[in-house]
């Protein structure tokens, strides 16, 4: 007997199905006929059409067959070798919570102008928006008008808004350029220490790395010289993660050299906004006269990470390599993302929130520098700070750095390494503040200056 409830919010008919469908995987074999429509119907009060639609759907879905002159056979469903994996209830993903997480490069929630992005985000959506189309590939134009517009002033690119991309995240645009070019170039250079998202990305599209040397004035142009790599990736105002920068003279030379051998660089601008003590440095890609220079920037750092917004500035020799890709048919990023986006910086949202966002991570930056000086006094070695959203520090005295990560493990106090990410032989610990507030980050340094003391070997 079938167990059918009048009551339940599901269909009969669906838990008529259900209960045929069982009974001939468990009980039924080949050939086998089902009861008619008329009987069914009789025997559990059913109408006739209540029971017609459970046997289409065994029908349609291949359990049984219809016959007209015996009625509803079972067919081979090979139900009996087919095991269907029972799933796995317990739980693997136990992630340790930590009690304080020096991540380096997030923002604390309550800098996000969640307010302000909601009314945007209103506005945004009118009647005149077209959710029934695909829109431009290449990125909203007015939006694209508006990056322009601000890499012009703030960062002396040489843009126009037909050479920018929209992408999600930095990731995506790497992986993008990667397969645009993939045809002229097979080497990669990348800086060592570098970031390893970007020669992780060119490494599954099959590009051979180059790892080339980073001294004081930014990247070895001497060692690159010396590479098979006419293609390489650079961060010159901020290198990720030691934080020197490229001198001009070093990028004149640089410039030269790429341009003399018919290559490519690709300007990684990732922090430029976030500069304490100077006024942000000029890009690389603005001294650039041979349009050899591709600019990749994104708003996780001063905006959001969450909204997975960046942008490729592309040298207009590449631009018809872009059209012509199938990449530049759909647009990689919402259109109501986008279109709220560009209301923020048209309306001068924009620069106010990045200055407001300035003052915010320089009191942040400059406490958590002052505190680690105060707390670890002449054990600590600060070597880069002044911008983006950690300060690195080292020891200055003879250390024990897995006792360190042993203690910070016990204590839940999360610490990123360089050397785990950049590779290379530069090290030192990178302590975020970007996602603390300041009350937080008087606790943190307490924390990790007790841990700190006890890895000193005395």
């Amino acid at each position: 007997m079938y167990v059918l409830n009048q009551n339940a919010k599901t269909p009969l008919h669906v838990q008529l199905y259900n209960e045929l469908k069982n009974d001939i995987v468990t009980n039924y074999s080949v050939g086998d006929k089902l009861p008619s429509i008329r009987k069914v119907a009789s025997t559990y009060n059913l109408s006739k059409t209540t029971v017609e639609s459970a046997y289409k759907q065994l029908y349609a879905e291949g359990y049984i067959d219809s016959n007209p002159k015996s009625a509803y056979v079972v067919i081979d469903t090979y139900f009996d070798n087919f095991q269907t994996p029972k799933p796995i209830l317990k739980n693997t993903d136990k992630k340790l919570e930590y009690k304080y997480d020096f991540f380096p490069a997030r923002l604390s929630k309550d800098t996000f102008p969640l307010k302000l992005w909601k009314r945007l985000f209103s506005k945004a959506i009118d009647e005149s928006l077209d959710f029934g189309a695909y829109h431009d590939g290449q990125g909203e134009f007015g939006l694209r008008v508006e990056i322009a517009k601000y890499l012009i002033e703030s960062r002396a690119v040489k843009c126009r808004a037909e050479q920018i991309v929209i992408c999600s995240g930095f990731s995506d645009s790497m992986g993008l350029l990667a397969k645009l070019i993939k045809s002229q170039y097979r080497h990669f250079g990348i800086e060592n220490p570098g970031y390893h998202v970007a020669k992780r990305v060119f490494e599954d599209y099959g590009y051979k790395i180059d790892k080339i040397g980073v001294n004081n004035n930014g990247i070895d142009i001497d060692e690159l010289k010396q590479s098979k790599s006419k293609l390489v990736y650079i961060t010159p105002s901020h290198q990720y993660p030691t934080g020197v920068s490229m001198p001009i003279s070093n990028r004149l030379e640089l410039l030269d050299y790429i341009k003399s051998s018919n290559g490519l660089i690709i300007e990684d601008d990732y922090d430029s906004e976030l500069t304490y003590t100077n006024r942000p440095l000029p890009s690389l890609q603005g001294l650039d006269r041979h349009d050899r220079v591709v600019y990749l920037g994104t708003f996780a750092k001063s905006l959001s990470p969450a909204l997975r917004i960046s942008y490729m500035v592309l040298p207009e020799h590449l631009l018809s390599l872009y059209e012509n890709s199938f990449d530049s048919h759909f647009p990689r990023v919402s259109l109501t993302t986008q279109k709220t986006l560009e209301l923020f910086m048209s309306q001068g949202h924009w620069d106010r929130h990045l200055r407001k966002i300035r003052t915010t991570n320089k009191k942040k930056h400059n406490l958590l520098r002052d505190v680690l000086k105060e707390r670890l006094q002449e054990t600590v070695e600060i070597v880069s700070q002044g911008g983006g959203l950690a300060i690195l520090i080292n020891p200055r005295v003879e250390f024990d750095w897995d006792r360190l990560k042993t203690l910070a493990k016990e204590a839940k106090i999360k610490l990123y390494f360089a050397k785990e990410r950049s590779g290379g032989d530069f090290e030192a610990i990178r302590m975020g503040f970007g996602g603390f507030s300041e009350d937080e980050i008087l606790k943190a340094v307490e924390a990790f200056s007790k841990i700190w003391n006890k890895s000193i070997i005395t």
